[in-house]
């Protein structure tokens, strides 16, 4: 059975090419050409956004993040107010996190 495992994993996990001494390992996953188009259209790594452009859209990606648990699972997310209540809350957030960061 362990020779079965070895042979089978040997067949799919290889040394990222065919060099053993890189530290990297290529997996179906890690070296298949969806997964490379998909880490290529990411903004970080798109070719021809100026960094502006791409700060923008990095920053309003995680700007959801801030957002969106504030707007939906806040105590006023059945309420007309409940997008103003997390836009405000996120709000405090930052101050929060902005002044807790400069004490240090």
């Amino acid at each position: 059975v362990l020779y079965l495992r070895r042979f089978f994993m040997s067949e799919f996990i290889k040394p990222y090419n065919d060099d053993p001494f890189v530290g990297n390992l290529a997996t179906p996953v890690t070296a298949s050409a969806f997964t490379r188009n998909w880490l290529l259209n990411l903004p970080i790594y798109r070719k021809g956004l100026s960094p502006l452009l791409r700060g923008l859209e990095i920053g309003m990606a995680h700007g959801y993040f801030l957002l969106g648990p504030f707007y939906k699972l806040g105590p006023l997310r059945n309420s007309e107010v409940a997008l103003l209540s997390g836009l405000i809350s996120t709000f405090g957030l930052l101050i929060i996190l902005t002044a807790a960061l400069t004490i240090c």
